[in-house]
């Protein structure tokens, strides 16, 4: 049997920067702390990120990973992507181009997982194996 569990989009405060960071955690916790958690952090309104804000997505991720969960970001606009590109922040969330896309996301399996794979069933032994 399988079910589909539900994924939460949460919009971004437009300041992701000290003191509203940890006021955005705070209110977010209550999802991290759910078995599995699916999220997306829609950036739409996002037009300033600090290293506060930095710390709060990577608190973020570790907490949703800790309960074998994710946390994929979406719409990030050319300023704060700069920042998370220059931080190398950006590298370790599946960036979408909108929330939607990011939701969707989780129900399908992602075809990079394929790429690049081996595929042992098809190899042909070597000489000596």
């Amino acid at each position: 049997m399988t079910t589909k569990r539900p994924v939460v989009v949460l919009e971004l405060p437009e300041k992701l920067v000290l003191g509203r960071a940890q006021l955005f955690f705070r209110e977010v916790e209550g999802f991290l702390k759910a078995d599995r958690p699916r999220l997306v952090f829609d950036f739409s309104d996002v037009t300033q990120v600090d290293s506060a804000g930095i710390e709060v997505l990577l608190n973020c991720m570790e907490e949703a990973m800790k309960r074998n969960g994710d946390l994929k970001l979406a719409a990030i606009p050319p300023g704060p992507a700069v920042v998370l590109a220059l931080t190398q922040v950006d590298r370790l969330f599946e960036i979408f181009e909108n929330a939607s896309d990011a939701a969707d996301s989780f129900h399908h399996f992602p075809l990079h997982a394929f790429q690049g794979a081996q595929q042992p069933w098809n190899e042909h032994p070597t000489a000596g194996s």
